[in-house]
This record gives C-alpha cells, structure tokens and sequence, in this order.
C-alpha cells in the first residue's frame, strides 16, 4: 500500500503493541522494534514512509537512531513520542530532523490524525509537478536536469533539491534553515556557506534569463522570481 508503510520503535511493550494494533487496524502495514539500534536494522532492511519513535530507548535513543536513518533516506517522516516535554526537547526533537511530536500520555485518535496528516505530505509530492518552466529553462526535477533549448546542464543532488525547493514556492520565501536541516540535517554555520555556495552556482545556470533571479532575503532565506 503507497506510503503507508510505518515503522514504530518503543521499547514499552504495552505501548508499543497498543500502536501498532491501531494502526494495523487503521490499514497501515506495520513494523516493530523495541530499541533504537533494533528499529535502525529494521529500517536498513525495509525503509519505512513513516517513523513512530520514543526518544528515550535503550542501546540507541531516539534522537540518535532518527539522526542515522535521515542519512539513509532523508525524504522519511519521523515523529517522535516523549513523555519529556521540555521545549528543549521538542526543540531538539526538530533539529534532529521530526516532523512531529507528541507527549505521552496521548490519545490514540491524536495519533493516527497526525500520522494521516504527515503522510498526506508524501501524496502531495507525488503529485506535485516534475517539470518547471523557470523563464527559458525547463527544470526536470526527476532528472535533475536543467535545459535551455539543446543545452542541458546536469546538477547535482544538492543542487536540484534546492532549486525544486525555490521552484516549487516562487515567489516564496524558502526558509534557508528549512534546507539546511532537510537536506544537511543540520543548520551549522559551515553547511549555511555552503548552501550559499549552491544558490551562487544556481544563480549562474539561470544568468542566461535576465527575468528570473534568485533573491536573498537577509536572516530568512531566498526566493525565486521571474517577471
């Protein structure tokens, strides 16, 4: 079944069969661990769209695990349950990469309504456009290609995940941290060089269109406009 595949890692056994029975219920296809390195094997062999994690775990907490499974698919959901609910910890909750975080105790019903929520990101993706008309150029973002009449330059991972950030909200601004933490997994100083390393280059490819311009908006982020 398309993007409901979920992985629920918690090493509280009455909990964790409780979620995993409501979801099996829900129409989801589940998978189980009871630590965080058991929950990163179980993702190493079978990637889910979705993952349930408790932070505090033993062997492996959650922030970690969720850390290690981004590296290997970063385009994963994550929401992390905690019955911590300090603001750092929901903030490092974020930092380490969820999308989501509920405080334990909670309603199962506030679960699967979230769960329902984030993976409706995936569909929305999927059916969101693969090709861009930015001024002269199409941008293939299956491909990673950006051509020009019969030129075609081809970019790089990083390269095409950000400009399919820029072209998919133009005249929007994208949050520079947003990528940083979608696409390095950190908002470091160092990766913020080199995101703007990456808008310099892509500001070349596109310098052939005096219409188009990549604009920084100072302390936020960049947006793209075209005339």
């Amino acid at each position: 079944m398309a993007n409901r595949d979920i992985l629920v890692v918690e090493d509280e056994p009455t909990l964790r069969r409780i979620v995993v029975e409501a979801l099996e219920r829900s129409g989801y296809e589940v998978s189980s661990a009871s630590d965080g390195e058991e929950g990163l094997h179980l993702f190493e062999s079978h990637c889910a769209n979705l993952v349930v994690a408790d932070i505090m775990m033993p062997r492996m907490d959650g922030f970690e695990m969720v850390r290690r499974m981004r590296a290997l698919k970063p385009d994963t959901l994550f929401l992390f349950l905690s019955a911590r609910s300090g603001a750092e910890d929901v903030v490092e909750g974020f930092r380490t990469g969820g999308h989501d975080y509920l405080r334990k105790p909670f309603a199962m019903s506030e679960l699967l309504v979230r769960i329902e929520a984030l993976l409706s990101r995936l569909s929305n993706a999927d059916n969101r456009a693969k090709e861009y008309a930015i001024g002269c150029y199409i941008f293939d973002s299956v491909h990673s290609t950006l051509r020009r009449g019969d030129t075609i330059v081809r970019l790089s991972s990083r390269e095409a995940a950000i400009l399919n950030s820029l072209a998919a909200n133009i005249g929007r601004v994208v949050s520079s941290r947003a990528m940083l933490l979608d696409l390095w997994g950190d908002d470091s100083y160092y990766n913020l060089r080199s995101l703007n390393v990456y808008i310099s280059k892509l500001r070349g490819y596109l310098s052939a269109d005096s219409r188009i311009e990549i604009v920084s908006v100072r302390g936020v982020g960049y947006k793209l406009l075209e005339e």
